[in-house]
């Protein structure tokens, strides 16, 4: 749920990036949709992260910021010249719109590329997806679930996130007093955008029916509703307010620093209705936060530890699972802090953004030919 910066189109931003010399790139990352997206956040965070593992992975495409390694439009006009080194490039598709230009210049413009798709999807693709899948020269799925609507061979890469980035406070009663929340207060939050796809309104619900009999706890709401689901939150407000927890239920918007919320919190709920993947489970595990989660995108494979529990997976859009999931770590301090050191372990062995990239940094490799001397 981080705003990330967005650079508009190349002329925009012609000045303040530094180009790569098309020449040492071996792995393209197209980003042909402008708008922010789940897809378009992958990007900027793996990217530096791949580049730093000396993949020498560069972006193409609007919508990123300066600081990403990218190419210009026109150095596309050079991928007939295959990377230094090597005779052929990767071009990692993440969207159809991607695909399809990949499946243009390796087989009717007989570019040196290998082509890599990355899927998401969590239902039965359509007839085109498909067909462009197919043409596919790797295919990466990000669970299990999504694995499982795939007809090609694929292998299961998971997100990863920033586990220096999002870790346990030092302190977290002064992590609460560094953003005005009361210190001697235990909270359970909910991150993401206010929307009901989201599950906001279940989450609320759950508040407003336990907050009453527990008066040690609060509850945060962190995010941003976009301009057609403002009428959507304003009728949480009014809800919370009616209920006279509006003191204890806050809404407190969009951050760019949601780490630092996720510091403050005793317990995290993931309401969601439906989830392509989800990885706010993830972060607030690798804050040493037990979560309530429910079984949609990939949360119960972001769960599932042989070595503990977690936290509690409960089925989608049932106020009456929330409200007895949510309880039972609200009221078990025991049972919630053993979860806490386990979700943190989780975290932290199965889930890096380092890891995501080292796994996908291999199927590169399978694919790049180095050139013959």
């Amino acid at each position: 749920m981080k705003s990330l910066p967005s650079t508009g189109a190349d002329t925009a931003t012609a000045v303040s990036r530094d180009w790569q010399d098309i020449s040492d790139v071996r792995v393209l990352a197209p980003n042909f949709k402008r708008r922010l997206s789940g897809v378009t956040s992958t990007i900027i965070q793996l990217v530096p992260v791949q580049n730093r593992l000396g993949q020498k992975v560069a972006t193409v495409g609007a919508g990123l910021p300066p600081s990403l390694t990218a190419v210009r439009w026109l150095d596309l006009l050079s991928l007939w010249r295959p990377p230094t080194g090597f005779s052929n490039r990767v071009w990692h598709a993440r969207r159809n719109i991607e695909m399809l230009p990949g499946i243009i210049m390796r087989d009717v413009l007989r570019m040196p590329l290998k082509l890599v798709f990355t899927s998401a999807s969590q239902r039965r693709h359509s007839r085109w997806t498909r067909v462009l899948v197919s043409r596919m020269d790797a295919v990466i799925a990000t669970s299990a679930k999504t694995s499982a609507y795939l007809k090609v061979p694929n292998t299961v890469v998971m997100h990863g996130i920033d586990t220096v980035r999002f870790s346990p406070p030092d302190d977290r009663a002064r992590a609460k007093s560094s953003l005005g929340l009361d210190s001697h207060q235990r909270h359970v939050g909910c991150f993401g955008r206010v929307r009901r796809q989201k599950g906001t309104d279940l989450f609320v619900d759950t508040m407003i029916r336990l907050l009453p009999d527990r008066p040690g706890w609060s509850a945060v709401v962190a995010g941003r509703a976009t301009a057609q689901h403002q009428s959507f939150e304003q009728d949480l407000k009014r809800k919370v307010a009616e209920a006279n927890l509006s003191d204890r239920i806050l809404f407190v918007g969009e951050h760019t620093n949601i780490n630092d919320w996720y510091r403050a919190l005793d317990l995290f709920v993931a309401p969601q209705r439906w989830e392509g993947f989800g990885l706010t489970p993830l972060e607030a595990m690798a804050t040493a936060v037990p979560v309530v989660a429910t079984d949609v995108g990939a949360f119960s494979e972001l769960l599932a530890s042989p070595k503990g529990e977690t936290g509690l997976l409960i089925p989608a859009d049932d106020l009456e699972a929330m409200v007895a999931a949510t309880a039972t770590l609200m009221d078990d301090d025991a049972r919630r802090h053993g979860a806490a050191a386990q979700a943190l372990s989780q975290a932290r062995e199965q889930f890096t953004i380092e890891g995501e990239a080292r796994q996908i940094g291999a199927i590169y490799d399978s694919l790049l030919n180095k050139a013959q001397r």
